[in-house]
């Protein structure tokens, strides 16, 4: 088979890439290769930002894409081989398909704490977590091991359940908040009654579709627990966190008595020395880019094992392409922009990779995208919404800088980062209204000296000023 455009990976980068190639040259035919049955799809897309953005996510069938776009056709099957010489891929059902333009979306895989124990299981597609809530249902204890979104959402989602978080840092999700942010949650992390999780929000929502027939399929968006009962019975879990704890050792007994009362499945023993005992341990403690893929191996690789790709997301191998979490960025970053293997960015490589193969392709001259000028993640935990944007927790600035802070107990925390009078990055969490102006204020890099304290007083309305 042929193809001018060929696409790999149907998650969240790669069905943007191809629905992106679809929309600017209509004409050339693309084939997406996705190892899951579903696949997914951003829908009802509203800017109300220069970056920021609002639409909803369907996991759907491959076929939803083709009846869109005439020129996509998408297979449910997996790459096996790809020949750069002769500019083609070779699949597990025996497809050879020829392609001018290469796009490499496969996306991450966890990165588990042990390989190969029935009790630990890592969290990242569909089928982890149909595992996972399978393995649930006899489990009294579990360990929780990370400290990112999908950790403290799980923390947050389970009840019934007798929950130890093991975290390497000082305070709670400090992936994505400071120790202020996670005092705020403190409260709602231990009594979770109180849910604000019927209140409607202004950003991206997943849904998901359980389907046992799914092998290695798409990464979880930010929704990914509404569909699973992580619930038994009325009772609430106790979550216990061990601050500053890796896990050094897992045993199937233990070696001294002294410690537990009560027999457990797995134990685990933790830097400080205690030994915790549990039904199951939970690994979320970041991922691995999967850029394992046979007849690739010659292509620069970070340290981090994902493909170093140019500001045109193009790798060091000439018409092959690389977005989302596979891929590691080399070229000159912009100020308050930094690559995290996040949902939200997968999105935008996918459509900006799209745009570099097209213009590429027909020898137009373009210009990288906005994107890239700002980071911006939007999310929510334990109930909150959270926006995050540009050096959010200080990031580069070598603690060079200070921050403005309001906090309204259980509504609202809000913290903006300003150096030498202009802001560098805002964290918004609740329903503050504050996202337009903050990305404004970092974009343009004003001078707000001279509101100093007020910029955050409830009494003014300074969004007025600068949305």
């Amino acid at each position: 088979m042929e193809a001018t455009f060929v696409v790999i990976g149907g998650g969240i980068a790669g069905v943007s890439c191809a629905e992106s190639i679809a929309f600017l040259a209509p004409e050339e035919n693309v084939i997406l290769i996705s190892a899951s049955p579903l696949i997914k799809a951003a829908t009802n897309i509203i800017a109300f930002g220069k970056t920021l953005t609002q639409f909803d996510v369907e996991e759907r069938s491959t076929n939803s894409l083709t009846e869109v776009f005439s020129s996509v056709m998408v297979f449910n099957d997996i790459v096996t081989k790809v020949d750069k010489s002769s500019k083609t891929v070779f699949t597990e059902n025996g497809k050879i398909i020829s392609y001018k333009k290469l796009c490499i979306c496969t996306g991450a895989r966890p990165k588990l704490i042990c390989e190969n124990n029935s009790r630990v299981i890592g969290i990242r597609d569909t089928e982890s977590v149909e595992t996972f809530v399978e393995k649930l249902k006899g489990s009294k204890r579990i360990i929780v091991v990370g400290n990112g979104g999908i950790a403290t959402e799980l923390v947050h989602e389970l009840n019934g359940i007798d929950v130890v978080w093991v975290i390497k840092d000082k305070h709670i999700s400090a992936t994505f908040i400071d120790p202020g942010a996670a005092e705020f949650f403190q409260e709602r992390l231990l009594k979770k009654e109180n849910d604000t999780d019927n209140q409607p929000v202004k950003r991206m929502k997943y849904t998901i579709t359980n389907d046992n027939s799914i092998k290695g399929g798409p990464a979880l968006g930010p929704d990914w627990h509404d569909n699973f009962k992580f619930k038994k019975g009325n009772a609430l879990s106790t979550v216990q966190v061990e601050y500053e704890s890796e896990i050094v050792k897992i045993m199937d007994t233990l070696e001294t008595s002294d410690q537990e009362n009560e027999n457990w499945p797995v134990y685990a023993q933790l830097t400080t020395g205690k030994i915790i005992g549990c039904d199951l341990i939970v690994s979320a403690t970041g991922v691995v880019p999967n850029s394992n893929m046979i007849g690739l191996e010659s292509l620069n690789q970070d340290k981090d094992g994902g493909y170093i790709v140019d500001w045109k997301l193009e790798t060091s191998e000439p018409e092959i392409f690389a977005a989302g979490d596979v891929c590691s960025v080399g070229w000159e970053i912009a100020p308050r922009w930094f690559q995290m293997r996040l949902w939200t960015q997968a999105h935008q490589m996918g459509k900006y990779a799209a745009k570099s193969m097209v213009s590429t392709l027909k020898k137009e001259e373009f210009f990288q995208d906005f994107c890239f000028e700002l980071f911006t993640h939007v999310t929510k935990f334990f109930g909150y919404k959270v926006v995050l944007l540009g050096l959010y927790n200080g990031q580069k600035l070598e603690k060079d800088y200070e921050i403005l802070l309001r906090v309204t107990k259980g509504q609202e925390y809000v913290k903006l980062v300003v150096k030498n009078g202009k802001m560098q990055g805002a964290v918004l969490i609740g329903e503050t209204d504050l996202e337009e102006m903050c990305e404004n204020l970092i974009l343009n890099q004003l001078d707000i000296s001279m509101y100093g304290e007020d910029l955050l007083n409830p009494d003014i309305d300074i969004e007025d000023y600068f949305d």
